[in-house]
């Protein structure tokens, strides 16, 4: 028999760990060929990750809430047939989806690899300098160990991140004596009475009559990627407004036509994003991103589509080479993936390699938006809802006045790279791109 090494797949460039939801199989248990074997978790997504071979599960390396590596042995097989060597499964082990609990970060959303520091998440807030896995916060939280003592705590882990054992090693050494904090004593001064309170976390309500709801796991990836990106990344938004009577008459003609040929909807998604593909060819630079002192200007256009979920949460499901798809594709793709979304049905990959995201605010009838930035992606761009307003048109016999479907569009990026000039002139560009729409053949 041979001893087949199971092993932390990677989901993606940017995913350098993963925490252990379940064991799906225990020690002693048969499994065959892509049976799933255990549930994993990321920032990004939930997945199974499935058996790369048939036998029987002889070791288990490490438990359940465990935030394990990529590339690292999780687990050991024994396969039938004559004796063998240890063999190691490769590191690009497919991960079957698991759509009832598919979760994304920003919008979320792609993350820096491990040249971007990242601060932690903890219920005291995100400062500092160091990452700290939930289950590590959950522990300190457990042991009332604040983030400014676990902060002192020397890490063993990956980048030097205080690991789950680092965390019980030092709590046994300070239950023993061998680790003392120093304690600030203040004077206790008589406090007025005040009405009873309610305290969540660290903040302490002044009245009683307040709900208080605990965030959900994708919620509070959510709120550590935008808050991420912030500290990250310095903001700025440039807006303009184009005029899309064209656009939007060519759409109402054709939809029902276009509907019933195509078997697919025609939103004003893939006409947004036609134009923006057009603009980010002229302007290479949008496309990019910043790696240390260092600007990675993509060549592949992949763009992020920020999608509301029927809980009040966000995914960003992104179309590939977007560049590469005519009219049809975009509308047939930006069409299955929101679907997906919506329905849990997103696969792992769906969420990767974007480069460039739009998010549609329109949609809940806000005129414009100032959308924090997708990290590691250097520019997120917003289309406002479209409304009939009195514009001034200018023609060789003079100066009118006409009702026009006006819509303005913002876009939010790193200024770090991305000047003020280029910011504008490519929005513009992307105003004059749906300006100058003109009916088309599909």
């Amino acid at each position: 028999m041979a001893i087949v090494e199971l092993i932390m797949p990677k989901l993606g460039e940017s995913i350098m760990e993963a925490t252990i939801l379940k064991w799906v199989k225990n020690v002693g248990d048969t499994v065959k060929m892509d049976e799933t074997v255990l549930e994993i978790a990321t920032d990004k997504v939930d997945s199974e990750v499935p058996s790369t071979t048939e036998g029987v599960i002889t070791e288990l390396l490490f438990q359940e809430n465990d935030v394990v590596p990529v590339d690292t042995v999780i687990a050991r097989i024994k396969t039938p047939g004559e004796d063998g060597p240890q063999i190691s499964v490769s590191k690009d082990t497919p991960v079957a989806n698991q759509p009832q609990t598919m979760i994304a970060k920003e919008v979320v959303a792609e993350v820096l690899s491990s040249e971007l520091k990242t601060p932690p998440v903890s219920k005291q807030g995100l400062t500092g300098a160091k990452f700290y896995s939930p289950l590590v916060l959950n522990i300190a939280a457990g042991e009332g160990i604040a983030l400014s003592e676990l902060e002192q705590i020397a890490g063993t882990g990956n980048e030097g991140r205080v690991t789950k054992n680092d965390l019980l090693r030092y709590i046994d050494q300070k239950a023993k004596g061998e680790i003392t904090v120093a304690q600030k004593t203040v004077e206790a001064k008589p406090q007025p009475v005040a009405p009873p309170a309610v305290t969540s976390g660290n903040i302490t309500y002044s009245s009683g009559n307040v709900e208080i709801i605990e965030m959900d796991r994708m919620r509070k990836l959510i709120a550590d990627h935008m808050v991420r990106s912030v500290q990250t990344s310095p903001h700025v938004t440039s807006i303009s407004e184009a005029d899309v009577t064209n656009l939007v008459q060519w759409r109402d003609m054709v939809k029902k036509d276009f509907e019933k040929r195509e078997g697919a909807k025609i939103t004003f998604m893939p006409l947004f994003m036609e134009a923006i593909v057009k603009c980010i060819k002229k302007f290479p630079l949008i496309n990019s991103m910043v790696d240390g002192d260092k600007i990675i200007i993509k060549k592949d256009i992949n763009i992020g589509m920020a999608t509301a979920l029927p809980n009040g949460n966000l995914i960003v499901p992104v179309i590939k080479n977007a560049d590469q798809l005519n009219l049809v594709g975009l509308a047939k793709q930006i069409n299955h993936l929101a679907d997906a979304a919506r329905n849990g049905k997103l696969k792992a990959d769906d969420t990767q390699g974007g480069t460039f995201t739009v998010t549609n605010v329109g949609t809940f009838g806000s005129l414009m938006g100032t959308p924090i930035i997708n990290q590691p992606q250097s520019a997120i761009l917003a289309v406002g809802a479209i409304k009939k307003r009195p514009m001034v048109i200018e023609t060789p016999q003079g100066d009118s006045i006409a009702i026009r479907q006006m819509m303005y569009i913002s876009m939010s990026y790193d200024h770090r790279i991305i000047d003020g000039s280029l910011g504008a002139t490519f929005v513009t560009a992307v105003a004059k791109e749906l300006e100058a729409f003109q009916a088309k053949e599909f």
